[in-house]
């Protein structure tokens, strides 16, 4: 757990400077003119020196490098120079992230499939529950994309799978990550009420309605997402294998369509949610620190729950922001950040149901008996939802 927070805090230093490895120097360069059948483009990247920022005029700062498009027989055809083409395909793009991504697979596909495991059909059906797997699942369809991420940038920004998977993924690893903040959300209230509001908790907390939040995450998201899924994602270069997914848009569409589709996907589905959260945890804190009784565990994992949101989640909405404005240049620090809140998939396992004793000891006496005796009639009482303490009493008594 430790050293998976000391690579977020490093990650996050990176997202911060703007130059998180010495040989990067990267920023805006000067666009290409308009001129009978060339059109100005940009590519998420930049690459003039930042001895040279003082000669790029103010409207010339867009999303990075420029690329070349030309008409050539009714075709689109778009040019990158030597330089960009040596950014593109660098040690960070493809040896750093795909790196990082792969360890954020290993860890966090085993983690929630046994969390989902658990969750299903070793613990009594409550409204808590019913909130954690629907995280569980959300963290799981997340994780279970970002092979075709990996090699993506391992190709060095070479996307072999086609437009329509192109569209589908972007939505997809989108769609999950926000997916994950509104899951999160709920799962805060769900607490705050219980603790806070016990009394109308009662009332409130009910299986019908965590079922109705699960299904109100899953509209959302899937309408949130439509636009990835009905405009041009992939796009190829005459000079270079590179086909990027997602990487390169039309100029014109940062600076509107996809600046303010981000901006109210950033405010709706991250700060939202992120205030909820802030305020939930908030009000937890102060009831657990008045209680008479010792709650310095419950204090830290509450806690715990506030910073690994923020430091997954914050730089890169941040950073996708000020990205899809016309005075940023940052998409190697999004690159970044956006490893930086996959981070996040993989530890809400850990925060969440891990951090349980009861949780630990049904996994850890769910294998015991699965590979001892799987037919044993203690096994089959655990299965029914025995309590740990019964369980223990009746398989002495068995044995």
């Amino acid at each position: 757990m430790n050293i998976l927070l000391a690579v977020f805090f490093i990650s996050g230093i990176f997202c911060s400077t703007g130059k998180p490895f010495g040989w990067i120097t990267s920023k805006p360069t000067a666009t290409f003119t308009q001129s009978n059948s060339q059109a100005q483009m940009s590519i998420h990247w930049s690459t003039r020196r930042s001895g040279d920022q003082h000669n790029i005029s103010r409207q010339d700062k867009g999303r990075s490098y420029s690329a070349k498009e030309v008409t050539k027989n009714g075709t689109k055809l778009y040019i990158l120079n030597e330089t960009d083409i040596s950014l593109i395909k660098g040690k960070v793009s493809t040896m750093v992230v795909p790196a990082l991504y792969s360890l954020v697979f290993a860890i966090g596909v085993p983690a929630n499939l046994i969390a989902l495991w658990v969750l299903l059909f070793k613990v009594k059906r409550l409204p808590s529950t019913i909130l954690l797997i629907n995280l569980a699942l959300t963290d799981l369809l997340f994780l279970l994309f970002l092979p075709f991420k990996i090699v993506y940038h391992f190709l060095g920004s070479i996307w072999i799978f086609g437009e329509t998977l192109c569209r589908i993924g972007t939505a997809f690893f989108y769609g999950n990550m926000y997916g994950s903040v509104l899951c999160l959300m709920f799962i805060s209230i769900d607490r705050y009420l219980a603790l806070i509001h016990p009394f109308a908790a009662k009332r409130l907390r009910s299986k019908g309605l965590a079922l109705f939040f699960n299904i109100l995450v899953w509209v959302i998201v899937l309408s949130s997402m439509s636009l990835f899924t009905f405009t041009q994602q992939t796009y190829n270069f005459t000079n270079t294998d590179i086909v990027t997914c997602h990487d390169f848009i039309p100029k014109e569409k940062q600076n509107t369509m996809f600046l303010y589709y981000f901006m109210a996907l950033v405010c709706l589905e991250f700060l939202l949610p992120f205030a909820v959260i802030v305020f939930c945890c908030f009000r937890i804190v102060r009831c657990l620190m008045k209680s008479q009784d010792d709650h310095t565990r419950a204090l830290k994992i509450t806690v715990l729950v506030v910073v690994v949101f923020a430091v997954c989640f914050l730089p890169s909405n941040i950073v996708l922001l000020l990205l899809y404005s016309r005075f940023s240049n940052l998409y190697f620090e999004y690159i970044v950040c956006l490893v930086l809140s996959s981070f996040n998939s993989c530890i809400d396992p850990f925060i969440y149901y891990y951090v349980s004793e009861d949780f630990r000891s049904k996994i850890c006496l769910s294998f015991t008996w699965t590979v001892k005796n799987q037919k044993s009639d203690s096994s089959t009482r655990f299965l029914k939802g025995e309590t740990l303490s019964s369980t223990k009493k009746n398989s002495i008594g068995y044995l």
